[in-house]
């Protein structure tokens, strides 16, 4: 016999699929499993170094570990925020909580308006409770709904004005409404913050002045949103002075920019102290302390006219293993390109010339936490410049025409490499030029200042993440503190006044609410006058 062909219900439609999918969307077990996905992807771009915060970082985990690395970078766990799975996840994360917060919004609207319903039997609850008390039953009803209502329930009496219900902890559906809405503006903020903001380095010495500007952030430091205009604020900031305090082990204590803020027009707007996780906030700004180091001070002339002067921001090597990174010497070039021959000068930076010396006599390499004497190794090269770059130098066009040692204060020949003036030569500096050398090009070492990495970054979703961080916290009072609570009380007349009958069920925190209903049950009956002595016992045991 042939086999019967599929029925058209059994075959699978585009509608039918995407009702599946919208489904399952909607599912709590689907949100919370895709935000668990996030958490989990949250925790690897916390645990790698990340492209947009740390490039460098990056480079140097692709050299040491290239087979890990290049997994990685395939799955994309180098810019975790930025990769299309995170946005996928994110994107997903949103729709479900959508999906499921609908329903229960409307269903909480319908609850909230809907007043309470009267009970056709009382005596099924689970808390019931019986008083005679004098008078009539509108009397009696009456008097239970003013204790019901100073306890702030929600009271509805029956027309014939006999029985009424009551209900109480309605806040407890509203808030936790409340805080998964937050929690919805919450990742709506920061996709916005992401997507229309950006974020980016600035590196500027003492005394020098920084402007919010597109050309003016480091190279390849500027990650603007995947929806940012472009536009800048145009405020500046001018390092006054940086701090660093270590102990006398080596360990970093603090490390402080003292700043001026200025607003898009120059004036100054205000001072202050940029800290590890103090940032300043200034025109939708918020600048955070990132990274510190030396910056000489040098000035360049040739037969008189000067050729460079400014600080130069060094930088340095990888420490090796057991070596404290600030036992490093600082690196750096001057280029000259508008020399004929182009000239570089290779520079090495040793600010502390006392921990330089023990660390000649231990053999172990002192870190150095001040300025002392500070002198540099130069070396100079003549040729074709091929890289713009401070941080290298190719010298494959140049050949090195000299090298010497220039101490603070002090004044060489960079074409015969030889100390033209400066007070306070020690054995580690230039000899002497010989009298009646020709000097056309010389180099001085007149200062050495600090500079400070400020990160800067506008996040333009910050004050909905605000908004929502208070959401969350005021959904989640209510929805710890208070229950659902429902109670009835019917009067019916009786040979000396009225029976009443009181019953009552809690949906949450039950064991509290039976101690709260003896309650009731006893303001009850002192309101309406009630003598009945098994009833005041039921009380006093309950």
């Amino acid at each position: 016999m042939a086999p019967t062909a599929p029925t058209s219900e059994a075959r699978p439609t585009l509608r039918r699929s995407l009702a599946i999918v919208w489904r399952s969307l909607r599912s709590m077990r689907t949100a919370l499993i895709l935000l668990l996905l996030l958490a989990l992807a949250s925790v690897a771009g916390s645990l790698l170094p990340q492209i947009p915060n740390s490039p460098d970082r990056v480079a140097r985990y692709l050299v040491d570990h290239p087979l890990w690395g290049d997994l990685f970078w395939r799955a994309g766990l180098f810019d975790v925020f930025g990769s299309w799975w995170f946005t996928l996840i994110t994107v997903l994360l949103f729709v479900s909580l959508v999906a499921c917060l609908l329903p229960r919004s409307r269903a909480a609207i319908r609850a909230m308006r809907q007043r309470p319903v009267q009970a056709r039997e009382i005596d099924s609850f689970r808390h019931v409770a019986e008083l005679a008390a004098p008078g009539d039953a509108v009397s009696a009803v009456a008097a239970a709904r003013r204790v019901l209502s100073r306890r702030l329930y929600r009271v509805e009496v029956a027309p014939d004005g006999a029985a009424l219900a009551a209900d109480k902890g309605a806040l407890r559906e509203l808030g936790s409404l409340v805080f998964h809405w937050a929690f919805v503006l919450l990742l709506l903020g920061v996709v916005i913050g992401k997507g229309f903001g950006y974020t980016g380095r600035a590196t500027l010495a003492e005394g020098q002045t920084w402007t919010d500007a597109a050309v003016n952030y480091d190279a390849l430091s500027l990650r603007p949103g995947r929806y940012a205009s472009g536009d800048h604020t145009g405020v500046g900031i001018r390092l006054l002075s940086f701090r660093s305090d270590f102990r006398s082990t080596g360990v970093p204590m603090d490390f402080v920019s003292r700043v001026e803020l200025l607003d898009a027009e120059g004036e100054v707007a205000g001072t202050e102290d940029i800290r590890v996780n103090h940032p300043a906030s200034f025109g939708g700004l918020r600048i955070f302390q990132f990274g510190f180091g030396w910056a000489p001070v040098v000035a360049v002339e040739q037969a008189g006219t000067s050729i460079s002067e400014g600080p130069l921001v060094l930088g340095q090597d990888r420490a090796p293993e057991g070596v404290s990174q600030l036992a490093m010497p600082w690196r750096g070039f001057l280029k000259l390109p508008s020399l004929r021959p182009q000239i570089a000068v290779e520079l090495e930076l040793w600010p502390d010339s006392d921990a330089f010396f023990r660390s000649l006599e231990t053999g172990q390499p002192q870190p150095m936490l001040r300025q002392n004497a500070p002198f540099m190794n130069y070396t100079v090269w003549s040729g074709r410049l091929t890289d713009p770059s401070l941080r290298d130098l190719d010298t494959r066009s140049m050949e090195e025409i000299g090298s010497g040692v220039i101490g603070a204060g002090q004044t060489v020949d960079l074409e015969h490499a030889c100390l033209v003036g400066g007070g306070g030569a020690g054995d580690e500096t230039s000899s002497a030029c010989p009298a009646g050398t020709p000097t056309t090009l010389t180099m001085a070492f007149p200062d050495l200042v600090r500079y400070s990495v400020l990160q800067v970054t506008k996040d333009v979703g910050v004050p909905i993440v605000l908004a929502a961080a208070i959401l969350l916290l005021m959904g989640l009072l209510p929805a710890l503190y208070t229950s659902r609570r429902k109670l009835w009380v019917r009067a019916e007349p009786d040979r000396d006044g009225v029976r009443l009958q009181i019953g009552g069920f809690a949906l949450q925190r039950k064991p509290q609410f039976e101690e709260e209903f003896a309650k009731v049950v006893a303001a009850i009956a002192d309101a309406t006058g009630s003598s009945d002595a098994s009833a005041r016992e039921m009380v006093e045991a309950r």
